[in-house]
């Protein structure tokens, strides 16, 4: 048996997407894709469900921007997505549907370092981004294909193999055991228990690894699994074995799966594992989708910018002169600052915890899209960015990696214009 140990597991909030309407490309993706190729050269000749061959394109990628493909699905169709850098790159892949929703994510599943995901399409836009594991500049490829083209990289099982510390090969694309479930949520369908609060279910890995559950209705569920001494890991399947999603290490090493399209009617298995202690009790949710708090979790860990309408909560400096500094108490929840832009030039931003937490920094412009991230600079847990900016509104996230921790941060903003 094939042994391994992997940085990010493959994750996936939503197997597919229903048919998406028609997107200008600077709305693609929640507004990723303004900047993103095609990648087969245009729209039309990015088709994947009637490519002949796998689609590629090469990408440099500098210090913690990302590169970003697009390509559509004209017919449902399972589609195997994978990045690989050269020499030393680590890249990182995510898969947004065309309103923005990161459906897949994953790093080193393709082996020896690359990524790689295969997942079931329906018709619509997607974008692909990649970007560098460490921060660090990185040449790479990336590939969008069916499962019958040829791949990119060797997959998962390859490249160093780590005995003390593994995830056994079979997890990612086994199956649960239907005759196996002893534990369910609810005696019967839960349709009605979703939208009150939901059901839960508290037990250990070992004694309900296959846990059931009943739809009666088309539904759109959120499943999440608490423990984080145990770090669990969580996949749903339905009752013919096929797979709809799984995770791990959604909220710190807690587990979450967002499942935003309507599921049919039906039988449902949830697989359950423990990456660190199996005899710990796991305690798993299960609640109807609400997209309104799936989008405030992502504002609140920085995985998108919210809104500049006042409906969340921003701290607006104005216009950004040469230099602004600001101190606070920063926790796992990312804290929002705008800072106004008048002429082109760049940014540098700096959070520095002086060793008491770990802080990291995100940039989005005003229109959503993310300008740079990193974490831990320069050999310290401390972390800066700089960017290219034009005239307008920026955001920045600033957040603690481990969400246990909060600690007094000092940002610092910095602006440069071009030499006259």
């Amino acid at each position: 048996m094939t042994k391994y140990k992997m940085k990010l597991a493959l994750l996936a909030t939503a197997a597919c997407g229903l048919a998406m309407p028609a997107f200008a490309q600077g709305e693609l993706c929640g507004g990723i894709g303004a900047n993103g190729q095609w990648i087969g050269g245009s729209e039309t000749t990015s088709d994947v469900s009637t490519a002949a061959t796998a689609m590629e394109q090469m990408a440099l990628v500098l210090q913690s921007n990302e590169y970003v493909a697009l390509f559509t699905v004209s017919a449902a169709t399972d589609v195997r997505i994978e990045a690989e850098g050269r020499g030393t790159g680590d890249p990182i892949i995510d898969l947004r549907d065309a309103t923005g929703n990161i459906i897949l994510s994953d790093d080193d599943s393709g082996g020896n370092g690359a990524s790689r995901g295969e997942m079931y399409l329906e018709p619509g836009s997607y974008c692909v981004s990649m970007k560098s594991y460490d921060g660090a500049p990185m040449t790479g490829f990336v590939r969008v294909g069916l499962l019958s083209h040829e791949a990119l990289t060797d997959g998962m099982g390859t490249g160093d193999v780590i005995e003390d510390e593994f995830i056994e090969d079979e997890y990612y694309g086994g199956t649960c055991d239907m005759a196996a479930i002893t534990t369910r949520f609810g005696d019967g369908a839960v349709d009605a228990s979703l939208s009150t609060g939901g059901l839960s279910v508290t037990a250990s890995a070992d004694q309900a690894p296959f846990i059931g559950f009943t739809l009666g209705a088309a539904a759109s569920i959120s499943l999440t699994a608490e423990n984080v001494d145990a770090d669990p890991t969580i996949a749903i399947y339905d009752s013919f074995g096929n797979y709809i999603a799984e995770n791990d290490d959604y909220d710190g090493l807690n587990s979450r799966i967002d499942v935003s399209y309507p599921l049919e009617p039906g039988e449902y298995c949830v697989e359950l594992r423990a990456l660190t202690d199996t005899t710990l009790p796991i305690t798993l949710t299960l609640m109807e989708y609400d997209a309104e708090a799936a989008m405030i979790g992502m504002y609140e860990r920085g995985e998108a910018s919210p809104p500049m309408d006042g409906s969340y909560p921003i701290n607006a400096l104005g216009v950004l002169g040469t230099r602004l500094r600001q101190d606070a108490q920063i926790g796992g929840v990312t804290t929002w600052y705008s800072v106004d832009i008048q002429a082109a030039g760049v940014i540098l931003v700096e959070a520095v915890a002086n060793g008491m937490g770990d802080p990291t920094l995100v940039v989005f412009d005003d229109f959503g899209r993310e300008v740079a991230y990193n974490d831990d600079n320069g050999g310290t847990l401390d972390s800066l960015v700089t960017a290219r900016v034009s005239t307008g509104t920026y955001l920045i996230g600033v957040s603690q990696l481990d969400s246990s921790t909060t600690s007094l941060v000092r940002i610092l903003f910095e602006r440069y214009v071009p030499a006259q």
